[in-house]
């Protein structure tokens, strides 16, 4: 009896198409973090880490009320998930906050923009490898597609070394919050991986105002950092700043992490990376409603270039590179 000394390549099974009802949360949920550009603009002139943690202990009450008013039970980590918890907190929450607004000082905002923008080349390269599979030839061609559509809309601008330094540790944090989450979306879900970072990243916010920050304003500018400065900085917050962190502690932090994690649990971290692309487009539609210029027609190109590249990436049929 003989064997065939020819070989068959293994066959590889196509990438599914993704549901719409999939995708859904995470269109809105980005679209919901580019109108935070606008409205954080107000916030320019408040203590940074104070308002941030108030935002996050705030949309961490509300993500446990919604979660025990549907029913869902959120599950205490153990072991290693504190330590992916404790790092999406770290990176997506406190770092990346650090790295836009010291990132600004040194480059234009359009810099950190495209910087972070570049996430779905990421993301669609290391995401699969952590959810034990292999990046998508579709998703990894279509990625430099979006990236490009956001740069069109964003634009470029001027930077110095620390400026770049500041962009590229700006895209590393904002990686880091959704391939942190891959380890632990499985055991804890949406819901859980949301309430954890966020009261996490509170915590960690919390304790870098009361030690290192101080009023940016009024009488009490000249006080020593601690407990009453934390509570002076937040006293300097007007009505505008105030409704500012309700609307990103509501819609940019509790509804849009949810609706994020709740993509990524669904489509995988690759596919998830490229609705990304929504977030500048959302960005460039809230700058218009809130007053500025109509878009130019390097805008409306980069909002095709990005829907062309979300078509290609998003559909099936493409075997595994």
């Amino acid at each position: 009896m003989s064997t065939s000394a020819t070989s068959t390549a293994p066959s590889v099974a196509p990438m599914p198409s993704v549901s719409p009802r999939d995708l859904a949360p995470g269109v809105i949920g980005m679209a919901l973090v580019g109108s935070s550009v606008t409205v954080s603009r107000s916030l320019v002139g408040a203590p940074l880490f104070a308002s941030q943690a108030v935002r996050y202990a705030a949309a961490a009450l509300i993500l446990v009320a919604l979660a025990r008013v549907a029913g869902v039970p959120l599950l205490r980590p153990r072991g290693r998930e504190w330590l992916w918890l404790a790092g999406i907190a770290g990176t997506g929450l406190v770092l990346f906050n650090v790295a836009v607004v010291r990132g600004v000082a040194h480059a234009e905002p359009a810099v950190i923009a495209v910087a972070v923008a570049s996430v779905p080349i990421l993301l669609g390269l290391v995401g699969p490898l952590l959810e034990g599979g292999r990046p998508s030839r579709r998703v990894l061609l279509a990625a430099p597609v979006v990236v490009a559509g956001a740069v069109l809309v964003e634009g470029t601008g001027r930077t110095d070394a620390a400026g770049v330094g500041w962009a590229a540790l700006a895209l590393a944090c904002e990686a880091g919050f959704t391939l942190l989450a891959v380890p632990v979306l499985g055991r804890h879900g949406a819901w859980g991986v949301s309430v954890h970072a966020v009261w996490l990243g509170a915590v960690m916010l919390a304790g870098l105002a009361v030690f290192t920050e101080r009023p940016v304003s009024g009488a009490a500018s000249g006080a020593a950092s601690g407990p009453a400065a934390f509570a002076a900085g937040l006293g300097s917050l007007t009505a505008g700043q105030w409704a500012a962190v309700g609307y990103l502690a509501v819609l940019v932090t509790a509804v849009a992490f949810l609706l994020w994690y709740r993509t990524v649990a669904a489509v995988g971290s690759g596919r998830a990376g490229l609705l990304t692309g929504v977030a500048p487009l959302a960005a460039a539609g809230a700058g218009m409603l809130g007053g500025g210029a109509a878009p130019g027609p390097a805008v409306w190109l980069g909002l095709a270039v990005v829907i062309a590249g979300l078509a290609l990436g998003l559909r099936g049929g493409d075997a595994r590179a």
